[in-house]
């Protein structure tokens, strides 16, 4: 019997050959595009999985609770040791400090900076126990002047050798290698080399610090504790540590496994951050385009089944029941959609590693190792097939045999009547297409304005750090001897360049006494900061080198005049400005306003403008910004260069321009355009195979109705609008669906940018006149080609 419905499904499958095609083609690329976004979404999900117990393993946070709301991923060296000894609800904890720029590392002759180090607790490896190719985990930190590394910086400076007890030097330190980590852990901290934070001298007063926190710190609790009732406890515990005069930062638990993908808008995360609301929208996404796949499959074989009357009519005659029909169909849907699964195994197979160079991952598609991948995808297979063939099964098992047999309408059951079902579908399909392409229209739009917004400053600079003693000692001297050079127009040394690292704290103005402790980025500058980015000068002055008691004053931005009360940058200056001194919160550096700049976004649009404090601090210059004029920017660099060389020759140059910086900083928003506009163009792509069929089965059905009217003077263009005209009008309805759910969910989306556009009637205008040239032209080769046949062969034909 099965042998016989597969010999029977194999003759239809060849028969009807062009049917088959869109079908398969269809169920292929909804399956193969499913299957992507399943490796991808799997992926993302992985992270700190392999962590023991981690269900019980929590990061603590902190958040604003004030004028402002902020969440800040990091935290008070103290909240560690707190929690452990106060609290015996904590089995463990542990606190990780990045390194906030690169630092050169120098091994083998070869000196190149390096990113993504940290410093740790010793026993990091009990509570993350991270899988070693050299060395063990109780050992690493047993030297205090000892480092592990990823196993891919130990290739890059060792080769294949292990390199456990060879020395290295970071940043004219020297260490030796006691542990080299594997790569590709799925772990949220992007680890290359870790030092013992006990090692790293970081003064005493400072790690019992209740405001200053640069520390990630993760507790493990003992089984049956409660999260919930630990952090309300701890929140108590640590208020009159943390209170003061302006905002208050309240700590938080937040679950290991969602430190990945639900943290996209904490401040000062080291961690690789995912985004669940684009790990949904992709799921979703995905889930469309099979759920498409199969409308057209239901779609083709229900406005195909008079074609297969006669078929049924003969079987049913000769005994077969409804039962077996039905089997028989849903068989031939399930054997398509097999064929379909091994083609979308193939394409995905050959579309991965592209997938993967894309979203910088190392997704595996183990189809033969992992027996759960197999069994997923049978389970697929026979889901789609099923769901796509049963309702057309009940349609073809329905026909009556002595009606059939004798030529009678096939439609009169209710089932295989259900005109309404077909259009609802295409409505249906052609109604997500409208939603992706209005969602791909403002992404797109949205992501043009984030690279192109008025910044604030001018993004034609080139970055460089700055590095060793020399080149810190005699900045005046290397400033002086680049300046000379014709293609450079002015040099600025300092910390906190735009998309930079920052400091910040609180500031008060005292002719407001009032107004209360205000939070605030802290830029360190020279007196060419503001020529050199170009900044806006609203009112006073900029920095001099004649007027020596400049050390001692500020500039202000337009958002700091208006949080200290201030009316106008004009009744700003003069105004006493009071700022914790850098190195030393306790003690306090006051000074007159001297200037106050136009806002300028020194973050990425991401965040919001806060107010920020220019000052003069040499101490902490660890930047150089060029500006560069010309043409000739290769000859500029190599000025630069040589100049860089004799200052700081045990450092070797490295340097970015400016706006590539922040360009780096949407890379999220760029991958999501990209990815949405692929599978946006799938989905069309998918819905227009669907509307090809239907278009040729409905000029196909109305042939004789084609003929009698080209017999009765009916032009070309006439019938080609009469066929187009129902397509057009289900296109229209799909828009007017579609319209204001877009509209709801993209508000949504843009409402987490501070800086965001408007989303406008034109958006909608464009995706419905995309869509329905997209169905104009997907129909316009069949209905041309109907109402170019010839009328007599038409009426012929029975």
């Amino acid at each position: 019997m099965l042998q016989n419905y597969f010999k029977i499904a194999w003759r239809n499958l060849i028969k009807r050959q062009s049917y088959s095609v869109i079908n398969i083609a269809g169920l292929s690329l909804g399956m193969a595009a499913c299957l992507l976004i399943g490796l991808f979404v799997r992926d993302e999900q992985q992270y700190d999985k392999f962590v023991p117990g981690a269900e019980n393993v929590y990061r603590v946070y902190q958040q604003t609770k004030g004028d402002v709301n902020n969440i800040i991923a990091t935290v008070p060296p103290t909240f560690a040791v707190a929690l452990k000894q106060n609290f015996p609800e904590v089995e463990e904890a542990v606190r990780v400090m990045a390194f906030k720029s690169k630092q050169l590392v120098e091994a083998n002759d070869k000196k190149l900076y390096e990113e993504n180090g940290f410093l740790v607790d010793s026993n990091f490896f009990e509570l993350f126990p991270l899988r070693f190719r050299y060395g063990s985990a109780p050992r690493v930190f047993s030297d205090p002047k000892s480092i592990v590394i990823s196993a891919a910086m130990a290739e890059k400076y060792f080769g294949k050798e292990d390199p456990v007890g060879k020395k290295l030097t970071l940043s004219k330190d020297v260490l030796r290698v006691l542990g080299v980590l594997e790569n590709n852990e799925k772990f949220h901290l992007p680890l290359n080399y870790l030092i013992s934070l006990n090692t790293a001298g970081i003064p005493a007063d400072m790690m019992q610090s209740w405001q200053w926190y640069p520390f990630n710190t993760y507790v493990k609790l003992r089984n049956g504790t409660s999260a919930a009732q630990l952090q309300a406890k701890f929140q108590s515990f640590s208020k009159p540590f943390m209170k003061g005069e302006g905002d208050i930062n309240v700590p938080y638990f937040q679950p290991l496994g969602q430190v990945h993908l639900y943290s996209s808008d904490f401040k000062y995360d080291m961690s690789i951050r995912g985004n669940i609301t684009y790990v949904k929208a992709l799921s979703v996404i995905g889930i469309f385009i099979l759920l498409i796949a199969c409308f057209n499959f239901v779609n083709l074989a229900t406005s195909r089944s008079i074609k297969r009357a006669k078929e049924v009519g003969v079987r049913k005659a000769v005994g077969a029941g409804r039962k077996e029909l039905m089997v028989q169909f849903v068989g031939e849907t399930i054997m398509l959609a097999a064929i379909s699964m091994v083609i979308a195994i193939a394409a995905t197979c050959v579309l991965l590693p592209s997938l993967n160079r894309f979203t910088e991952k190392s997704m595996v598609f183990d189809l033969i190792s992992n027996p759960m991948v197999g069994l997923t995808l049978v389970a697929l297979t026979l889901i789609v097939g099923i769901l796509a063939g049963f309702y057309p099964a009940l349609v073809l098992s329905a026909f009556r045999p002595v009606k059939v047999l004798k030529g009678s309408a096939v439609y009169e059951t209710a089932l295989a009547g259900a005109t309404w079902l077909r259009n609802g579908l295409v409505v249906i399909q052609f109604s997500l297409s409208v939603l992706l392409i209005i969602s791909a229209i403002v992404i797109i739009s949205q992501v043009r304005y984030m690279h192109n917004k008025d910044l604030g400053f001018r993004k034609d600079q080139v970055l460089f750090p700055m590095k060793g003693e020399n080149l810190q000692k005699k900045y005046a001297s290397f400033k002086n001897e680049l300046i000379r050079y014709p293609g450079i127009a002015s040099v600025s040394i300092g910390y906190g360049f735009p998309g930079d690292a920052f400091g910040d704290g609180l500031m008060t103005v005292k002719e407001n006494p009032e107004i209360k402790p205000t939070k605030a980025t802290l830029v360190m500058v020279d007196e060419d900061y503001i020529k050199t980015l170009g900044l806006n000068l609203l009112s006073g002055r900029d920095f001099s080198k004649d007027i020596a008691s400049d050390v001692s004053a500020y500039i202000i931005n337009e958002t700091a005049v208006r949080e200290l009360g201030l009316s106008s940058p004009a009744k700003a200056i003069g105004k006493t400005l009071s700022w914790p001194t850098w190195r030393n919160p306790d003690s306090l550096k006051t000074g007159p306003v001297i200037g106050v700049v136009k806002d300028f976004h020194y973050k990425s649009l991401h965040e919001k403008i806060e107010p920020a404090v220019l000052q003069i601090y040499p101490q902490a210059y660890s930047k150089v910004a060029v500006k560069i004029t010309g043409a000739n920017i290769e000859t500029a660099i190599d000025q630069i260069s040589n100049v860089w060389s004799r200052y700081s020759p045990d450092y070797p140059i490295e340097y970015n321009f400016l706006d590539e910086s922040f360009g780096k900083m949407y890379k999220g928003e760029d991958k999501l355009k990209t990815l949405l506009t692929l599978f946006t163009a799938i989905t069309i792509f998918v819905s227009c195979l669907g509307l090809l069929g239907l278009a040729a089965n409905a000029a196909e059905q109305r042939r004789k109705e084609l003929g009698v009217r080209k017999v009765l003077g009916a032009t070309v263009e006439g019938l080609v609008v009469l066929l187009s005209k129902d397509f057009v009008k289900l296109m229209l309805i799909s828009l007017l669906l579609a319209s204001p759910i877009a509209w709801y969910f993209m508000n949504q989306w843009l409402d987490n940018f501070p800086y965001r556009i408007t989303i406008s009637w034109w958006m909608f205008a464009v995706a419905g006149g995309l869509a329905v040239v997209l169905a104009l032209l997907t129909v316009s080769f069949q209905t041309v080609k109907a109402a170019l046949s010839n009328p007599v062969k038409n009426l012929k034909t029975e």
